[in-house]
């Protein structure tokens, strides 16, 4: 009985995620005819039909849903096979695809990546950055090996090593006329005046947990979509923010008149490596998180 070859389970893997026989196409290095006689091989294969074809659209059928799911546990496995006999050789090396999240990725990667490959000369990261809950569901879907994030946050069937804890920071425009910064108090502070990340960034989370935020009348009501755009608007004063301690010094906050403060009760978030229950790479992974909790620390 004929069976899938690998070329064709990632370019159906592919397909389903572009949407777009071009696009994939391109992804995988390879002319759209060769990807598209692939797919229909696949299909042939199979004896089922995946794609719905029109002139404009291409529409992955319910069961070329199904069957591209099976690929990516297909996929995995395989890689998980060949990152364990990697593992007895060279314990990081290869190809490392590495989520973070946006509330960190400015301020840690410039600081840690060149260590890493100072610590890992053979090992090529791929970075892929977005919010937590989309990079655990890549995780585990086996499209990233492993995940810089902050905690608490509820993650299933991962394990996580904490590296380093991050604190949290008043931070306003230098002559605010929203607050005394000096002798802040959260009650003092004005209806609408503090300015977070919208739902979905788990900074904001962090900060009206660890900052106790608990009178919602404070929190402007118009979530902010980045920091870039936080940024921005505490510099124009319309608001202060929490920042974690780890912005100090960044680009970020250069050129701005932006101040960032001690709070009276430090409250803080968890920055910490997580990857697959079971991950054959697990100890590779913890090797990794030392580099990373150390080019921080220094």
């Amino acid at each position: 009985m004929a069976t899938p070859s690998l070329k064709q389970l990632r370019y159906f893997v592919a397909l389903e995620q572009y949407q777009h026989f071009g696009k994939a196409a391109e992804a995988c290095y390879v002319s759209q005819s060769a990807f598209s006689m692939a797919i229909k091989e696949l299909e042939g294969i199979l004896g089922i039909q995946l794609v719905d074809r029109t002139q404009r659209h291409v529409t992955i059928t319910h069961v070329g849903k199904a069957v591209a799911t099976q690929a990516r546990v297909v996929l995995r496995d395989l890689d998980n096979l060949q990152h364990y006999a990697n593992s007895y050789s060279e314990p990081l090396s290869g190809r490392l695809e590495l989520g973070i999240i946006p509330t960190i990725a400015p301020f840690l990667l410039p600081r840690i990546l060149p260590k890493i490959r100072a610590h890992f000369p053979k090992l090529d990261i791929y970075l892929r950055e977005d919010l937590t809950q989309r990079l655990h569901e890549r995780l585990m879907e086996g499209e990233l090996d492993v995940i810089l994030l902050a905690l608490p946050y509820e993650l299933r069937y991962v394990e996580t090593r904490v590296l380093f804890n991050d604190g949290f920071r008043l931070a306003c425009h230098h002559n605010t006329t929203h607050i005394n910064p000096v002798y802040y108090h959260l009650e003092q502070v004005n209806a609408e005046s503090i300015l977070l990340l919208e739902d979905g960034h788990c900074l904001r989370d962090h900060a009206l947990l660890a900052c106790q935020i608990r009178n919602l009348d404070k929190i402007n009501r118009f979530g902010v979509s980045s920091l870039l755009t936080l940024i921005h608007m505490v510099d124009a004063d319309l608001g202060i923010t929490f920042l974690p301690e780890m912005a100090e010094g960044s680009p970020l906050l250069a050129g701005t008149q932006i101040r960032t403060y001690a709070l009276q009760e430090e409250g803080q978030r968890e920055i910490a490596l997580a990857w697959r229950q079971g991950s054959a790479r697990a100890e590779a992974f913890g090797l990794l998180g030392e580099v990373i909790g150390k080019s921080y620390l220094v």
